[in-house]
């Protein structure tokens, strides 16, 4: 039997969980409300909430698991990437636990626990298979042949799709963060209401900087003709939804392209943006007209959280792969690299 507790500390949430042979028993996330009123994570704000909240999250996902914490048989926390001072807290966390209680110390790649999280639930990915890992810092297709042997074939060559989720929000004037509201609005609006340039990128890498620019200058145009533009509700829902629709559209046209040209039917989606409604929607359809095989993973297991780094973590326990004390965390990692 292997016990593991997962540690997750790469942004601004703080998150613990506890794996038993496989099976999560919990899954504690503590969120970080200190950033809204600046409209992004503040790094050195972050770092300082991680301290707060790690010791009380690892508590509670103990007591949730109905273990002790000598039952541990190792302790994984994500090394990379993400905010180094918010990763330094994890790290530090983790080594001083695995040194006190003599239990081995494992690194977990931040991108790679994201795919991993379809291990969490069945039904579970066979081999091959295609993840589009979607986040507020990445977008990513990777071919994932094992459980650590993946391949990165296409990436974004400026802005992540959450970030331009995120930023569109921005300029509609909506809180941090605004990702998830823009989901909210879309579901009420018309997608087909106004039309927003797709990016002419080629191969499979994406690019957003160009769709944030064009939803820029759309917004203040609107604004000049009609001051209260945005806060017409039938504007907002249709911005929305037409903003939606077109970042979906980027998305799932490069993973179809990378589908068909590598002849594989087994496609799966990770990291927070996973979790849009429309992204889902769209995906399933696709997946029927592709006679695609598609795995979403539960709403708990999309953002940040601890329980993709207890699974990961576990599947490298299997491979005895320990990290030593010396380790050092880092802010960049490719999905498809060891350190």
């Amino acid at each position: 039997m292997a016990t593991i507790l997962g540690i997750e500390s790469s942004c601004d949430e703080t998150s613990a969980a506890i794996c038993i042979d496989g099976k999560i028993l919990s899954n504690i996330i503590a969120n970080q409300t200190v950033h809204e009123k600046f409209g992004g994570v503040v790094p050195e704000l972050a770092s300082r909430a991680h301290q707060q909240n790690i010791i009380p999250t690892v508590h509670t996902a103990i007591l949730e698991a109905k273990i002790h914490k000598n039952d541990i048989d190792a302790i994984a926390f994500t090394r990379g990437p993400g905010l180094l001072g918010s990763l330094l807290v994890g790290t530090s966390f983790a080594k001083a636990f695995a040194l006190a209680k003599n239990i081995p110390l494992i690194e977990v790649n931040h991108m790679q626990a994201h795919i991993l999280a379809h291990f969490i639930e069945d039904p579970k990915p066979a081999f091959p298979f295609l993840c589009l890992t979607v986040s507020g810092g990445h977008t990513q297709i990777v071919l994932v042949k094992d459980y650590f042997e993946m391949q990165l074939i296409g990436q974004t060559i400026d802005d992540a799709a959450g970030e331009a989720f995120d930023k569109s929000a921005k300029v509609l004037n909506l809180p941090y963060p605004g990702g998830p509201l823009i989901d909210k609005f879309a579901k009420l609006g018309n997608p087909d209401a106004y039309n927003f340039p797709e990016p002419q990128i080629k191969g499979f890498d994406f690019s957003f900087s160009g769709l944030k620019t064009s939803i820029l200058y759309f917004i203040q145009q609107k604004i000049s003709e009609q001051s209260d533009f945005l806060e017409n509700e039938n504007n907002l829902q249709d911005v929305c939804a037409s903003i939606q629709k077109r970042i979906v559209s980027i998305l799932l046209k490069k993973l179809t392209l990378a589908a068909k040209e590598l002849k594989i039917n087994n496609i799966a989606i990770a990291g927070g943006v996973s979790a849009n409604s429309g992204l889902r929607k769209d995906l399933i359809c696709l997946a029927e007209k592709e006679n695609w095989n598609v795995f979403i993973p539960k709403f708990e297991y999309c953002t940040d959280n601890g329980a993709m780094i207890a699974i990961a973590g576990y599947h490298k326990y299997l491979k005895q792969d320990f990290a030593s004390q010396e380790i050092a965390p880092i802010a960049r990692w490719a999905v498809n690299h060891s350190q």
